[in-house]
């Protein structure tokens, strides 16, 4: 795998430094921006995918991740009652104003904004998972049991 870096994925590299990490950070050469991209590129299985999903509280505006095992959907009835309202698919721009990432490049830590974050559970099966790292190419593997410690989130049964 490639090991030159975008500056973004740099600066998701140096901020898991910062925090004490050493998570092999990588940039693709091919897209990583849906969860089958990102398996063929990486040369894992679909489900080891850690998909990032922003939501938006309807009430509050508070944006709201679930980190969903690739092989997974969100079920929105289930972040709804963990989240305690109503919540929507956050579009474009507020994901880059409330996370510092575009779309298909968020990762589960790091953002601009603190966030709430639910973790599939279906996730902490495997010894390693895959994150986005800031790009649509950039990823970077963690062990599967390091999510809740490094992202603060909650794990719960959020799949449909």
């Amino acid at each position: 795998m490639p090991n030159q870096l975008s500056p973004t994925a740099s600066r998701f590299r140096a901020m898991l430094e910062d925090r004490g990490y050493a998570f092999e950070v990588v940039e693709l050469s091919d897209s990583t921006r849906t969860a089958k991209d990102a398996a063929k590129a990486i040369g894992c299985s679909v489900p080891q995918i850690a998909k990032s999903l922003i939501f938006r509280g309807s009430e509050t505006g508070e944006a709201l991740l679930a980190i969903v095992s690739g092989s997974n959907q969100a079920d929105t009835g289930k972040l709804a009652r963990l989240a305690g309202e109503a919540i929507e698919k956050a579009d474009a721009d507020f994901v880059r104003a409330q996370t510092g990432f575009a779309i298909g490049g968020v990762p589960p830590i790091g953002h601009r904004q603190p966030l709430r974050i639910w973790i599939d559970e279906d996730l902490l099966q495997y010894d390693e998972v895959w994150g986005a790292a800031g790009t649509p190419r950039a990823v970077f593997g963690l062990p599967a049991g390091h999510l809740t410690e490094v992202t603060g989130g909650q794990v719960a049964d959020i799949r449909k």
